[in-house]
């Protein structure tokens, strides 16, 4: 018997009508697929299997999570590609290269495919909500199964019943959000870790970014779902959570009794069992002094703060719609560390982005010397279809790009290097997270402040969290060793 949230899905009376109250209704549909799975299993002799695979952002991961979770109730084993009976890709489109990657997976799917005729092929995500795409699939790809996006993710034990039960591509794709469903079966990564979403969508419409577009407009989570969650989770030997959002500041705008996000990190900080709070990702242009406040007070919330900068030059900043200039966003960095001096603060920066100048780059290059980031994710201007950014005028060359990109990642792994050995010496709480699958004898972890860390140990040390004298460090890690052995 299997369970999830009490509920036996091999009691479940398929022969009936499906309910039309979410999560009920999809319970039915897993049921039914756990059915057409077993008959299937039975007939080839062997079990089936199942792989998905993520590209993109922490909200994907955990998406990919519960689709996981919801084909391991179905019945799927978890496999590789080779010998997968379902192969399913949760895709992104933050670039066109993550576009032309999954392109360039569904070739090497259809050869599999021609060898193994009964294989389902299964695409979702971000990308899908984008018509072109979709158009394209039709063409080019027909060998695929099932395709559906981002706002119904939820219902993949349904559409996969409705795939077996009919020929052809099944295509689903909301324009918009209609319902979010968060209670089904999940197949985490780590046991002793989990990402929790808060919210989705995003009001921001910074000229760059499609995701607006893909992930549809905000909509927060109510307050109490999300600490049941969290407290399920910890019951379940979850040690810290990483509170998910495209922007986390502006969670609780479009609840019917209005929060902020800070209101929610306290709450979430008085849960008994739970050791560390994440987030992910902080927009500047609304990170409030309470919130500040509320990462100071909390002795739970991880001394990590991913606070994207994308630029230094007001001008570009502006044409960004970013709606922060550089000297406010240096004025917040400064009232961060001076609030919380241990903090780890790492960013996002985008080079190329049009119109920029030599004098635009050379201000983004005094931010990173003026705040000194622990690390910073740099990225080449991509031009995505649909956006305002992608007709405006001025798209710089692609070698002066390249060569103001390889000056602002040498800038960037200096200042990283020295920045990030400041607790050289010290002793710190390490989450174990895995053994280290370099170094035999070893295992790897992460401080608060999300550095990774390699220590002598067994794993039998993995989902603990242990103290451990920094004593080397390597730039962008360090070694260490468990205080008192």
């Amino acid at each position: 018997m299997q369970m999830f949230n009490n509920v036996d899905f091999d009691s479940i009376d398929i022969t009936q009508e499906p309910p039309e109250e979410e999560p009920a209704r999809q319970y039915y549909f897993i049921a039914k697929c756990r059915k057409y799975v077993k008959e299937q299993s039975e007939r080839l002799g062997r079990p089936l299997f199942s792989v998905v695979r993520t590209f993109g952002c922490q909200m994907n991961a955990k998406d990919s999570e519960k689709l996981a979770g919801v084909l391991k109730q179905i019945g799927f084993c978890e496999g590789t590609c080779e010998e997968a009976d379902l192969v399913l890709y949760n895709t992104c489109t933050v670039r066109d290269n993550a576009n032309q990657k999954v392109y360039g997976h569904l070739g090497y799917l259809q050869a599999l495919k021609k060898k193994n005729p009964h294989m389902l092929i299964a695409l979702c995500g971000c990308m899908m909500q984008e018509p072109e795409v979709i158009g394209r699939i039709r063409k080019t790809y027909p060998f695929v199964d099932l395709v559906f996006g981002t706002h119904n993710v939820f219902l993949l034990a349904e559409l996969l019943c409705r795939r077996l039960n009919e020929k052809g591509m099944v295509v689903d794709i909301w324009e918009a959000a209609r319902d979010i469903v968060e209670e089904l079966p999940a197949r985490r990564k780590y046991p002793f870790k989990s990402g929790v979403n808060i919210m989705y969508g995003c009001n921001n419409f910074c000229s760059y970014c499609i995701v607006p577009y893909v992930r549809g407009r905000e909509r927060s989570r109510k307050p109490d779902e999300i600490l049941r969650e969290v407290q399920k989770l910890v019951a379940d030997g979850v040690k810290e959570v990483m509170l998910l959002g495209q922007n986390v500041n502006s969670y609780g705008k479009t609840l019917d009794k209005p929060v902020t996000f800070a209101w929610l990190l306290r709450q979430v900080g008085q849960i008994e069992g739970l050791e560390r709070i994440r987030f992910m990702t902080s927009h500047p242009k609304d990170l409030s002094q309470e919130l500040i406040e509320a990462m100071r007070d909390g002795g739970k919330v991880c001394r990590h703060l991913h606070l994207p900068l994308q630029s230094g030059s007001s001008r570009i900043l502006e044409s960004m719609n970013r709606r922060y200039t550089k000297e406010q966003y240096l004025e917040l960095a400064s009232r961060i560390r001076e609030a919380i001096p241990q903090i780890s603060l790492t960013t996002d920066i985008i080079v190329g982005y049009p119109g920029e100048t030599e004098e635009d780059f050379q201000e983004t290059l005094d931010v990173v010397r003026k705040v000194r980031f622990d690390s910073a994710f740099t990225f080449i201007y991509s031009k995505r279809s649909g956006t305002p950014a992608a007709a405006m005028e001025g798209q710089v060359l692609e070698s002066i790009v390249k060569e103001r990109f390889d000056r602002l990642l040498k800038e960037v792994q200096q200042i990283s290097a020295q920045v990030c050995a400041r607790d050289l010496g010290t002793v710190q709480p390490v989450l174990v997270e895995s053994v280290n699958g370099h170094q035999d004898g070893y295992v790897s972890g992460r401080l608060s402040n999300n550095l990774l860390v390699h220590f002598p140990g067994d794993g039998s040390y993995v989902g603990q969290i242990v103290p451990v004298r920094l004593t080397q460090a390597k730039g962008f890690y360090y070694m260490g060793k468990i205080e008192g052995e």
